[in-house]
């Protein structure tokens, strides 16, 4: 092979090669998309909309926890200073990266410490990031992030009578939630020996369900006071079970 077709062969195997090359490993690419996610997350609280202006691709989709969705010009005009009596914090924790050529997912938790003059909270979220090369840089394409249910502080309510609620609330044929107490602690169960669900009041006839869902649980009275309904208030819909106090079959 002379010198000129050496040299040609020569560059386009660069030209070829290239890509991968930039591309680094798969750690080096959850690196660079950590940094940039953090760098949106710590632009929050100043009111730095300028890293969200360079950091979003230009037709990036939004998906918040409400799930509201924004385009990116809605994205970075919504980027201001916390107000007085405000902070906040947001780390990325438990990362993990799936590189498909010019774009990757970056999976991972959000924990987020918000300050309200004196009160302090912490949320926790599960996002879900995708980023695209554009002009040899990472680019936020498309974002989305859910709360992750954690149990919440406990409230005492008084005058909960745990014996008002013990019974079975049917809302189908042969489905049916059958509320009992042990040591004045409610609970549910779906069936004979399944799991517990843990009821925590949160007020008169109110309560929220432990597991994943933490869904609110509303009993309803009639006129004589007596509990006849139970509401499960699951995704903003309510699931309405009757008390049924028919015998049981033995």
């Amino acid at each position: 092979m002379n010198a000129p077709m050496r040299g040609a062969a020569v560059a386009l195997a660069m030209l070829v090669a290239a890509p991968s090359a930039f591309a680094g490993t798969d750690a080096e690419v959850e690196k660079k998309l950590v940094a940039l996610t953090q760098e949106l997350m710590d632009a929050l609280m100043p009111g730095k909309a300028d890293a969200w202006q360079r950091i979003l691709a230009d037709d990036a989709i939004i998906v918040d926890e409400f799930g509201r969705v924004q385009g990116k010009k809605e994205a970075v005009d919504d980027v201001h200073p916390f107000p007085k009596g405000f902070s906040g914090s947001i780390e990325i924790r438990d990362t993990t990266v799936r590189v498909h050529g010019d774009s990757a997912v970056l999976e991972g938790e959000m924990y987020e410490k918000e300050g309200v003059f004196d009160q302090h909270l912490v949320v926790r979220y599960i996002f879900a990031n995708t980023f695209v090369r554009q002009g040899g840089e990472w680019k936020l394409a498309a974002a989305i992030d859910v709360t992750l249910p954690t149990e919440p502080p406990k409230l005492a309510v008084p005058g909960i009578v745990a014996s008002d609620y013990a019974g079975t609330y049917a809302y189908g044929p042969g489905r049916a939630f059958s509320v009992a107490a042990d040591g004045g602690a409610l609970y549910y169960t779906t069936k004979p020996g399944g799991p517990r669900t843990a009821l925590d009041a949160i007020g008169k006839d109110v309560f929220m369900t432990g597991g994943d869902e933490r869904n609110l649980v509303i009993f309803r009275r009639d006129a004589s006071g007596r509990v006849v309904e139970l509401i499960e208030r699951r995704k903003f819909n309510d699931l309405h079970m009757k008390r049924d106090d028919s015998p049981k079959k033995t």
